[in-house]
């Protein structure tokens, strides 16, 4: 589990490709402080686990579903990539829940500036859009950012000047594509709605009414 705080900027040192997976070596410090074998370290968004490491680097596997479902397969040498460690018990909470397993890819199709603020505007499936609110959160090739606004097939987020310096988002552009993993509590709302109980054929459904009295809307 991880909060979207990118933690350092990793870069690329090389990838060995096979028919359907990667093996991705990539140059970092921070996020090696403490790291072990078989730790997870969230890359661009995606959870992947440490098959080897030294103090500047680590390798890691990209199995054939990874790689089909997430932009890594973009990857080259000396790109840079948004690394997090997995949270910590006991961590501050600076973004949103992110389990690093990404639902789709999306397209930036414009971006612009907004005073300090850079805005983005992202194509997304409606398999993605369904669990999109304004002001909820969604992860952005692993960065924790907020809804601005919905429209038709796509989204809006906002970076700040920080966030825009400190990941790689504030450097792509109209055309690239994003990894974006939605809200897992919209995932979970939504099951539960749709979740159907049977007991001796008296069947009850949880619905609206009834989370809402329950307490948990």
């Amino acid at each position: 589990m991880f909060t979207g705080i990118v933690e350092e900027l990793g870069i690329v040192r090389s990838i060995s490709k096979s028919a359907n997976s990667i093996k991705i070596n990539i140059g970092a410090t921070k996020v090696i402080e403490d790291v072990k074998m078989g730790d997870s370290i969230a890359v661009n968004g995606v959870c992947l686990t440490v098959v080897e490491y030294s103090p500047n680097h680590f390798v890691a596997d990209v199995m054939p579903e990874t790689v089909a479902k997430t932009n890594l397969k973009e990857l080259k040498a000396n790109s840079l990539v948004n690394l997090e460690r997995a949270l910590s018990l006991g961590a501050r909470l600076g973004g949103h829940l992110v389990q690093g397993h990404v639902d789709a890819i999306g397209t930036i199709l414009k971006k612009e500036t907004l005073d300090i603020a850079i805005i983005y505007k992202i194509n997304a499936p409606n398999s993605i859009l369904k669990y999109i609110v304004p002001k909820g959160s969604i992860a952005i090739d692993g960065i924790s950012l907020t809804i601005v606004e919905l429209i038709n097939d796509s989204f809006t987020v906002s970076l700040i000047p920080h966030t825009a310096k400190n990941t790689t988002l504030g450097q792509k552009e109209p055309g690239d594509r994003v990894n974006i993993e939605s809200d897992i509590i919209g995932r979970y709302v939504e099951r539960l709605l749709k979740f159907d109980t049977s007991d001796n054929h008296d069947k009850s459904a949880i619905n609206y009414n009834f989370l809402a009295e329950n307490g948990f809307l």
